[in-house]
């Protein structure tokens, strides 16, 4: 069927001269192959070899040797294979190039690479079948499209308005004019969108200077809809350079305005199709505490996966509309988990905690393990919180890189879900990343010290 797939598209588009095909890695990037089109049919027929430990390395692809993986055991290959449905033109390129997502099974078998994050959301999603149940899943993701042009000392700036020429470090939330200020831009994002079968729904202007969100509509296939949000970055950053931008899905690229996150919207049908939150449904909005329960359980054992690096918690200060505690309450974006407006059968909570620049695979096998582990326990939450649940941090939380890391790596719920050894090795991939960061002189060193 792959090899059907590939032909098909050729006969298509006779144009095209190569093919990136890619997987995500750790740190939630695209990183793969440029193959030319007549190795195309190949690729799809017998795979191709790709290291597996690319899916362990940190943000400057460095090895840290996670578990005996990287340097102790020869860097292996494994076999890579297009996942079916991903093959599409890639738009950027005038007809000449092609793109797919990978998958990494172990060599010469069916099997994935047990630290795929695709393959740990994967299993997931298959506890939940177990029960007869389907997650529906959709992503919200917020980015800065920032000048070309850095400061100085390197740091980003806001663009030039392409309408009035003007820097602004003032944005406007839900401002329509920002919107048509940037329609070159969202306009050519979108018809990118449209090639790729990427479902980009509703798309506002945020509380920053060029800051957007972009919305993913709700799927019932998680692992599709982390592959749609994945390819949305690259998307939202091939588009940003057509139209004279960079965009950046760092969390925190502005110390004093607001930062970028990914919300994750969920709810859960049964068997007969019908969303088990549903107040009208028996056991509706007891499923629906037993989901927030598990949520709760397992904040802080998965912060390292919705933090993954030094910057995003910088997001997480009082009254900034980011989660500083496990509180949960309706229609409230200073609650870590809120209930949206809805009627019965739409009946869902968002999970408000993650980074732009988290990992969308594990972000999302996080999210649903501590639903998964709710239910499976029929965990109760924390009363309903009203009011500013922002206003205070939750000092149990691991707020910092270095508590987070701890948390994930002495995990004992995670294990149960994203696989026994997954949680330490992905703390020993973030640990080294940490120390090579903390190694580096700041300047404010040589300031406050020298």
């Amino acid at each position: 069927m792959g090899v059907d797939e590939a032909r098909a598209f050729l006969e298509a588009n006779p144009g095209v001269e190569y093919l990136d095909a890619f997987i995500i890695d750790l740190c939630g990037r695209a990183v793969g192959k440029r193959h030319p089109a007549h190795q195309i049919e190949k690729l799809y027929s017998s795979g191709s070899q790709l290291c597996a430990g690319t899916y362990l390395l940190d943000v400057n692809g460095n090895t840290s040797d996670p578990l005996g993986y990287g340097f102790s055991d020869g860097d292996p290959d494994a076999d890579s294979h297009p996942v079916p449905g991903t093959l599409c033109l890639a738009p950027w390129s005038q007809g000449k190039g092609a793109q797919c997502l990978l998958e990494l099974k172990n060599e010469g078998t069916s099997d994935p690479v047990w630290f795929e994050p695709r393959a740990v959301l994967r299993s997931v999603v298959d506890g939940f079948a177990e029960r007869g149940l389907t997650p529906v899943v959709a992503v919200e993701l917020e980015f800065y499209l920032i000048d070309r042009e850095r400061t100085e000392n390197g740091a980003p700036q806001p663009p030039l308005n392409p309408r009035t020429g003007e820097r602004s470090w003032k944005g406007n939330v839900f401002g329509l004019d920002e919107l048509e200020d940037y329609r070159a831009f969202l306009t050519l994002m979108a018809e990118y969108c449209g090639a790729q079968n990427i479902p980009a729904s509703t798309g506002i202007s945020e509380y920053g200077p060029g800051q957007f969100e972009i919305n993913l509509d709700h799927i019932d296939d998680p692992a599709r809809a982390a592959d749609q949000a994945a390819c949305l970055r690259r998307t939202m950053t091939m588009a940003a350079r057509e139209a004279g931008f960079d965009a950046t899905f760092m969390s925190k690229p502005y110390p004093e305005l607001a930062g970028s996150g990914m919300h994750i919207h969920m709810s859960i049908l049964d068997g007969e199709g019908r969303n088990i939150f549903d107040p009208a449904s028996e056991g509706g909005e007891g499923n629906l505490r037993n989901v927030i329960g598990g949520f709760q359980a397992t904040m802080a054992e998965a912060f390292a996966i919705f933090a993954p690096n030094m910057n995003v918690f910088r997001r997480f200060e009082p009254d900034q509309f980011t989660p500083v505690t496990t509180d949960w309450g309706e229609n409230n974006r200073s609650m870590a988990f809120r209930l949206p407006a809805a009627d019965g059968p739409n009946r869902r909570v968002e999970h408000r905690v993650a980074g732009a620049e988290a990992n969308p695979y594990l972000v999302l096998a996080a999210v649903l393990a501590g639903g998964l582990h709710g239910l499976e326990n029929a965990l109760e939450p924390t009363p309903m919180a009203t009011g500013n649940a922002g206003a205070e941090v939750d000092e149990t939380l691991p707020l910092k890189p270095w508590k987070a890391i701890e948390a994930i790596e002495n995990a004992v719920i995670l294990p149960q879900y994203l696989g026994e050894d997954y949680p330490r090795a992905y703390a020993a991939v973030k640990r080294g990343e940490l120390d090579d960061f903390l190694s580096a002189i700041t300047a404010r060193e040589y300031e406050w010290y020298l």
